[in-house]
């Protein structure tokens, strides 16, 4: 019986251990990216769903081709810039990623405008007008010839458009979702695709 008090003691101790090494490890903010102490901190995937950096990934090889294809070549050699606009990405996938194909979009126009070759016509103008006409007209913002028809108005030779789709799969409790990013340039007056290019992209969680 001498022993129980010091018994007690330990318990009191390994307790208190305990609680002081949770307390270590709770969760914190850290901050990543280039000029962090993180600058990987966007390379690991967390889910299957697109995110920033696969998205990045697919327009960047989507760009390359463009950059090296024969249109691309054609307009270069304009003796001015054409103006280009850019309409939105049709989600074919079944997750909600309007935010991720926003930010996707701001990334083409951006890429578009520094490129110096072609002269982008700002979206939110863009989207003001195909607001105004689709109301009137019951179109929608996915036609080609509805945005044809909006490009036209604004001055713009061609358009890009584009849609991003998956094949979602399940084995073994394991899933693994393919996502392609589809991307076409259409002539306005013509209604010709001049470039199309499909960047493929898969996640998965594995055990």
């Amino acid at each position: 019986m001498p022993a129980r008090p010091l018994q007690l003691l330990a318990l009191g101790v390994a307790l208190t251990s305990g609680l002081g090494a949770n307390l270590g490890c709770k969760p914190k903010a850290v901050r990543g990216g280039p000029g962090t102490e993180n600058p990987n901190l966007d390379q690991g995937a967390m889910s299957t769903t697109l995110d920033r950096k696969d998205l990045q990934d697919l327009l960047q090889v989507s760009l390359e081709k463009l950059h090296a294809s024969p249109f691309w070549a054609q307009i270069t050699s304009f003796p001015a810039p054409v103006i280009v606009a850019i309409w939105p990405f049709k989600n074919e996938t079944s997750e909600h990623i309007d935010d991720q194909l926003n930010t996707l979009l701001g990334d083409l126009e951006t890429e578009l405008v520094n490129s110096g070759v072609v002269q982008v016509v700002s979206r939110e103008r863009q989207a003001e007008m195909a607001s105004e006409a689709a109301v009137q007209q019951n179109r929608s913002v996915y036609d080609p010839n509805f945005a044809a028809q909006i490009s036209r108005q604004i001055g713009a030779k061609y358009f890009v458009t584009g849609k991003v789709g998956s094949v979602d799969e399940f084995f073994n409790k394991e899933r693994r979702v393919q996502y392609t990013l589809f991307i076409q340039v259409i002539e306005v007056e013509t209604s010709l695709v001049r470039f199309q290019y499909k960047a493929e992209r898969s996640k998965a969680i594995v055990r």
